[in-house]
């Protein structure tokens, strides 16, 4: 049973930052792709960033790239997104994800496995 479990959620300030982790368990991710994604209130579900386990490639949004990292510890299986100069409309439910290696790393619906989110809000 895959397991998928985000923390590092809260309120910050604009400008400040946070950094979330997710730490997967339940099988071995080494073909896996891990993402990060998240949804506003009354948004749809948006890609944000994501990594490939085996080689380390990442991927961001436009919306994000240049303040949002994502890395890996293979060790203890766990993907980190550190969030940079945060801004009120980065506000949302953040949820980690996993796939295959193959195909769009982009796509929120090609995912298999999914974790319960945590939640960011960036005052004013």
């Amino acid at each position: 049973q895959v397991q998928l479990v985000e923390s590092g959620g809260g309120l910050v300030q604009a400008g400040g930052s946070l950094r979330l982790s997710c730490a997967a368990s339940g099988r071995t991710f080494s073909n896996y792709v891990m993402g990060w994604f998240r949804q506003a209130p009354g948004k749809d579900r948006e890609f944000v960033a994501a990594i490939t386990w085996r080689d380390n490639r990442t991927y961001y949004a436009d919306s994000v790239k240049g303040r949002f990292t994502i890395s890996r510890d293979n060790a203890k299986s766990t993907v980190y997104l550190q969030m940079n100069s945060l801004k009120p409309e980065d506000t949302a439910v953040y949820y980690c994800a996993a796939k295959g290696y193959g195909g769009s790393k982009r796509w929120a619906n090609d995912y298999d496995y999914w974790g319960q989110g945590t939640q960011v809000t960036v005052s004013s």
